[in-house]
């Protein structure tokens, strides 16, 4: 019976290694499953002004169809992106809704040299909410007095998105800053501004046409004199400082193509001439 025991005893310490050995390999295998995947190499990322979402969702949705790769876009005010590309955010393209502040990233030397052009236009619009009618929009317009005893006119941060930047200089211009900027509601982005008149919270607010066109619930009353304000345009850039994207490459390429360009004109865009 000893002797059965000790034969016992000397097979299981000549398997108990392997068995070790099987363990430590499943609890490797387990830890390596659990790792996550590293991102493709050929995605593409996008940084992108808020007022173009519908259109560019549509532009990365066909594109990731025909050639196989994936897009992400964060959409933002182009203030914001720019200040996160500074800071190092990983972007492969940024498509801005104003040149000031894609010259700034260029100044820095963020920008691939070569790669910038003005991809898109707009038109600045006055909406109220669905339904409302025209007003006459000039320098006799009784702003404070559409907005009532106690509304307010929605727009983007005044002096940091171009939404806002613009529609400050056009109310200048017209002569109607000063009596209504008291009663200016400032928000981060154009889409922010557009969804306080759409829910009922802003009796007015100044947006982009295209913001207008792609929420019913809102109306155009105005439309401002293109001279009113510098003009509207979209640049759009590779970033500096990544990994070779080919597939980056490749998508910008297709932002200035015939198929791209129908689908901003389809929302609303003005593309521009290369």
């Amino acid at each position: 019976m000893r002797s059965a025991r000790r034969v016992g005893e000397v097979a299981a310490r000549n398997h108990l290694p392997d068995l070790l050995m099987r363990r430590r390999l499943t609890a490797l295998l387990l830890a390596c499953l659990a790792l996550p995947l590293p991102a493709a190499a050929d995605a593409v990322t996008v940084f992108a002004a808020a007022s173009l979402k519908e259109a560019l969702d549509r532009v990365s949705a066909d594109w990731e169809a025909e050639s196989g790769h994936d897009v992400t876009v964060s959409y933002a005010g182009s203030s914001a992106l720019a200040r996160q590309i500074a800071r190092g955010a990983p972007a492969d393209l940024l498509l801005s809704a104003s040149p000031e502040w894609m010259d700034l990233l260029e100044a820095e030397g963020l920008l691939v040299p070569g790669t910038r052009r003005d991809l898109l236009g707009n038109r600045l619009v006055l909406i109220a909410p669905a339904p409302a009618a025209p007003v006459p929009l000039g320098p006799d317009l009784d702003l404070p007095a559409l907005l009532g005893p106690d509304g307010r006119l929605a727009m983007a941060l005044v002096d940091a998105v171009p939404a806002g930047q613009y529609g400050k200089a056009a109310l200048l211009s017209l002569g109607l800053w000063e009596e209504v900027a008291p009663r200016v509601a400032q928000v981060d982005n154009v889409r922010a501004a557009l969804a306080l008149v759409a829910l009922g919270e802003a009796p007015l607010g100044i947006v982009y046409a295209t913001d207008a066109a792609a929420e019913p619930a809102v109306a155009v009353v105005a439309e401002f004199p293109p001279e009113s304000h510098p003009p509207i345009v979209y640049p759009v850039a590779r970033i500096a400082g990544g990994a070779a994207n080919p597939a980056a490459d490749a998508f910008l390429a297709h932002l200035a193509g015939d198929a791209a360009q129908e689908a901003f004109r389809a929302h609303g865009f003005a593309p521009l001439p290369g």
